[in-house]
């Protein structure tokens, strides 16, 4: 079961922001989230907001590209009408769920939709995340040919038997093919792994850091596994059907992903991702750890603008319904108060390798300069850069980002 949606207030129908709320939009880029929401299976660790096709009600998958064409109408009428400047999407990322389980022409006739109303930089970064076993020649030929440029595949773990206890049913081996036939194709790609699955050895996620890196992607991303409350997995662990998860192995594996991937030239730059270079990051995450402007689009999917944050309907079912009326398919909405942002804005920016000016960071939390030397002191963040006015993490302080944090805002 996918996490319940946060409390907020009641969003308006035509969606329609006030000018204070969006003060500044000048000066942040925006960005574009799509949601798909539809998976073969359900992973047991899973609490996306995704559905089967037994769990989609009335609804068709081959509906649904409808309804997002309306959303991305909608949006553009909101934002004009708000007074808005247009602005064009700096990235567009097609998250899921599955989205590489929707025909090719699906997922053109979408992205083309999201050109045709606000427009694409120059140099935008247009993403699809893809499971291995979706991704072929035709159709990823169609993509890039539409002007998809980076793939990120869902990897997740090289061991079988991790693989299993995950419930991903993908076929190891077509990782390696996948990403060959991205390749080929001239796309940027990426590689998702997980480390922390129950019963997993650090030997086994050794296994499956050496062989990302023996497919030589230009990203890869390392995530340990969080055990949600309501998944199936949950319900595996509270009924000793599977061990509980290791903190201490947990740091284990996150130092020796440092190690092995810093050895294979892949550099930090935040604390769950790696890339070859500055030209593989990926600037659509950059885009939330720096507080940009973003509309998500999709059931379920949440958007910031200037101080206002919002989530739409959960089941696809009752998001389709709310375009038909052509009014907000927002289910709530919030406005951050500045202490709220502030908080947010360092524990974000304090999870980079550029990390978060000094200066900035006391005109925020005035006594947060005063704990600069209790942290280098304790070994979290690096004393070199720090005197030069950069708070950034140490190998140490990224293991406990959220003490720093609280350190430096409590």
């Amino acid at each position: 079961m996918a996490a319940p949606l946060p409390d907020g207030d009641p969003a308006p129908e035509n969606g329609l922001f006030t000018s204070e709320e969006i003060a500044g939009n000048e000066t942040r880029s925006f960005h574009a989230y799509v949601h798909i929401p539809f998976c073969k299976d359900r992973c047991g660790y899973c609490d996306f907001n995704t559905y089967t096709a037994t769990e989609l009600g009335s609804l068709k998958q081959s509906d649904y590209p409808r309804s997002l064409i309306s959303e991305i109408a909608f949006s553009g009428e909101v934002l004009e009408r708000s007074g808005v400047e247009k602005r064009k999407f700096s990235t567009v990322f097609f998250g899921g769920g599955t989205p590489s389980l929707l025909p090719a022409a699906d997922l053109v006739v979408i992205l083309d939709s999201l050109c045709n109303q606000f427009g694409f930089a120059d140099d935008a970064e247009i993403t699809i995340e893809a499971n291995p076993d979706t991704v072929t020649g035709e159709k990823f030929s169609e993509l890039r040919a539409a002007g998809f440029n980076r793939v990120s595949i869902g990897m997740q773990s090289a061991v079988p038997e991790v693989l299993a206890t995950l419930e991903r049913t993908h076929n190891p081996d077509n990782v390696s093919k996948s990403l060959a036939i991205v390749k080929e194709l001239g796309f940027a790609n990426s590689l998702d792994l997980i480390f922390g699955a129950p019963g997993e050895t650090l030997d086994q996620w050794r296994i499956s850091l050496e062989t990302a890196i023996e497919l030589d992607t230009d990203h890869i991303s390392a995530y340990s596994l969080i055990v949600e409350p309501g998944t199936k997995l949950a319900r595996q662990i509270g009924s000793k059907q599977l061990a509980e998860v290791d903190e201490d192995l947990q740091a284990e594996k996150y130092e020796l992903a440092e190690e092995l991937l810093s050895k294979a030239g892949y550099n930090w730059y935040e604390i769950s991702n790696w890339a070859k270079s500055d030209h593989d990051v990926s600037k659509h995450n950059f885009g939330y750890w720096t507080g940009q402007d973003w509309w998500g689009y999709g059931p379920g999917a949440h958007s910031h603008l200037g101080s206002i944050r919002w989530w739409n309907q959960k089941h696809p079912l009752s998001y389709a319904k709310k375009l038909e009326g052509f009014v907000s398919p927002a289910a709530g909405r919030e406005q951050l108060s500045a202490e709220t942002a502030n908080l947010e804005r360092v524990l974000l920016e304090s999870r980079t390798s550029k990390g978060m000016s000094i200066k900035e960071l006391a005109e925020l939390h005035p006594g947060a300069k005063d704990r600069i030397a209790e942290l280098i002191a304790d070994g979290l963040i690096i004393g070199e850069r720090a005197l030069k006015g950069q708070l950034v993490l140490t190998l140490r302080g990224r293991l406990l980002a959220d003490a720093v944090v609280r350190a430096l805002t409590g």
